[in-house]
């Protein structure tokens, strides 16, 4: 009912490439070019608009890369500025720190000083005003008796 079809290389498979190279040629050279010159002059009359416009784009494309770039780099110097000026104000907030602990030791240090000087001279003046106070109180008895 049905024949087998076998395809064996040939000779013919030789002659049907160089046909189909042929053929490419010929609407290569009859068909395709001046369709391509026809629609190469319609841009061109058109005033390479589309062109144009994709120059465009593209060069707004890059304009915004650019403006995008400039902007990660100038918050990333913000960030680093902010950061410096963080860090310088935590050290002379340390420096302040150290300078008042110094200024109230010291003061401290004087306070005591003149605790020790004014508890001194309160005894001192305790003990003369007590021996006053006992010679008075001799006094007194050695008159009473």
């Amino acid at each position: 009912m049905f024949q087998e079809v076998r395809l064996v290389p040939d000779g013919t498979m030789l002659i049907h490439i160089a046909m189909i190279l042929v053929m490419i040629w010929i609407l290569n050279r009859t068909f395709f070019r001046p369709i391509n010159r026809i629609l190469e002059s319609r841009e061109r009359n058109k005033g390479g608009r589309s062109i144009e416009a994709q120059e465009i784009l593209k060069q707004v494309g890059e304009k915004k890369t650019r403006y995008n770039q400039a902007m990660l780099q100038a918050r990333s110097s913000g960030y680093e500025i902010v950061e410096k000026e963080r860090d310088a104000a935590v050290v002379q907030r340390q420096e302040k720190i150290a300078v008042t602990r110094e200024e109230v030791a010291q003061k401290i240090e004087r306070e005591k000083q003149e605790i020790e000087i004014q508890t001194v001279a309160a005894r001192t003046t305790i003990a003369a005003e007590a021996e006053q106070i006992a010679e008075k109180i001799s006094s007194n008895l050695l008159k009473t008796a």
